[in-house]
């Protein structure tokens, strides 16, 4: 049976490799549809309790695993055997940066050096994890084509981004998917097969161009809300509350799309990916300048926020130094367990460096485990406090760096002695102890 019949009948066997937060969704909703899925991951932890219906992950709910489960459409493996008998393999893996920026394709090529290890003609390989254009032509293609396999032909291979933001209450099955394949018969069995369990799929003419689409996006997000947090700078020095005027200009019914401040820039996309873009763009003997300056400006947040802090401080006669500080949030954005490239990382070391005692809350996070050069243990790690409003008048100032749903912020300004709100999770400004 061919590929496409396959497909359209139910019948292809699936496997993604990388369970986190883009393959998990991504497998409850392939096995929905009627596929088998193999859901491949190296962390045995993971695995285990995948297997036993337990999701770790805040947007996949146990009910929808133990379904998938009970109707014999999932299992996990820790292992890549699996990848003998799939016919469709989905990579869905970490795209990180190193220390000096440059990225780190480590993950993708190790999954696919698996797949070749176990290749097949007929199978269709697609990447979802985000990375610099070319990838998939210059990385991918040639280590599937050493065995004198042909794509479009005796096997297919696209790049189809993921479209996951933690958090947000949206159906995958609701969420576009951009395709492109190597070829024309790469990005149309792409598309038969995600149309199989999403209501939209848009193809373009190449890997090339799917690559570029997923980093424009995250870029134009990270360029406004660099943007946003420098406007925010000069209006603190010129005494205007930068949030009164978002809200002003968001009257507008055109022309003008709102972002907002904050301590940093957080996530697993938006502070990464153009960089990807950037390094790749070197290539080409061109500067990415717009992308540069943002991240230079996102990179300086934390600073800015800490020498609020001081600043809030020595205007009530108290010193950073001795001084106990309540870091409400540590996850890089509301509502999520999800703390990757948080401001907390730099916040919270560099506070305690100047002396501050740190205890922080996350109703999501119960250890933070920060890298601290100021320890001699090579990690610091901390729990988050109980809290009740009681426990605000153990500490001398609350940095508000994540602004968690279910909480009353007005009796936080209310009990608080000190705040400093990144999030302007506080509405009112009439409370002289808060600082915006």
């Amino acid at each position: 049976m061919t590929l496409e019949k396959l497909i359209k009948n139910k019948k292809a066997k699936v496997a993604i490799i990388g369970m986190g937060y883009v393959g998990l969704p991504h497998a409850i909703e392939i096995a929905k549809a009627g596929f088998f899925v193999f859901g491949i991951d190296i962390s045995k932890q993971r695995v285990a309790s995948l297997n036993k219906g337990k999701s770790y992950i805040d947007d996949v709910s146990a009910q929808d695993l133990k379904e998938i489960i009970k109707a014999k459409k999932f299992k996990a493996f820790s292992d890549f055997k699996s990848l003998k008998t799939s016919d469709i393999a989905i990579i869905c893996v970490p795209t990180p940066l190193d220390k000096n920026k440059i990225p780190d394709l480590s993950y993708i090529k190790n999954s696919a050096e698996k797949i070749k290890k176990h290749f097949h003609k007929n199978e269709l390989i697609i990447l979802e994890s985000t990375t610099y254009p070319g990838t998939t032509e210059e990385v991918l293609l040639p280590m599937f084509e050493e065995n004198g396999f042909k794509v479009g032909k005796d096997f297919y291979l696209a790049f189809a981004p993921e479209h996951i933001d933690p958090g947000r209450k949206m159906p995958l099955a609701d969420i576009s998917k951009v395709v492109g394949g190597v070829t024309k018969e790469c990005t149309q069995l792409t598309k038969l097969f995600y149309q199989q369990f999403l209501k939209y799929v848009h193809p373009v003419s190449s890997p090339r161009a799917a690559e570029m689409t997923k980093i424009l996006e995250n870029t134009y997000r990270l360029v406004n809300i660099s943007m946003i947090n420098e406007l925010a700078l000069l209006c603190g020095k010129m005494g205007i509350d930068i949030w009164e005027v978002i809200e002003a200009a968001k009257t507008k019914p055109y022309g003008f799309q709102a972002f907002y401040p904050s301590a940093k820039v957080g996530g697993h996309c938006i502070p990464l990916d153009p960089f990807y873009l950037s390094w790749k763009a070197k290539e080409y003997n061109f500067w990415t300048r717009f992308i540069e300056l943002a991240g230079e400006i996102n990179e300086q947040m934390p600073h800015f926020t800490i020498t609020k802090v001081m600043t809030f401080l020595n205007r009530h006669k108290k010193p950073i130094n001795g001084s106990k500080i309540l870091v409400w949030g540590v996850t890089y954005k509301k509502d999520i367990a999800d703390p990757r490239e948080s401001a907390a990382y730099e916040i919270i070391p560099d506070l305690i460096k100047k002396g501050a005692k740190i205890d922080y809350f996350d109703p999501y996070v119960k250890e933070f485990n920060l890298n601290h050069e100021f320890q001699k243990k090579p990690k610091l790690v901390l729990k988050s406090i109980k809290y009740n409003q009681a426990v605000l008048k153990n500490y001398d100032l609350v940095l508000i760096l994540t602004d968690h749903s279910g909480f009353n912020y007005e009796e936080i300004a209310k009990k608080a002695k000190l705040v400093v709100d990144t999030r302007n999770a506080i509405k009112s400004r009439k409370y002289k102890n808060v600082y915006w």
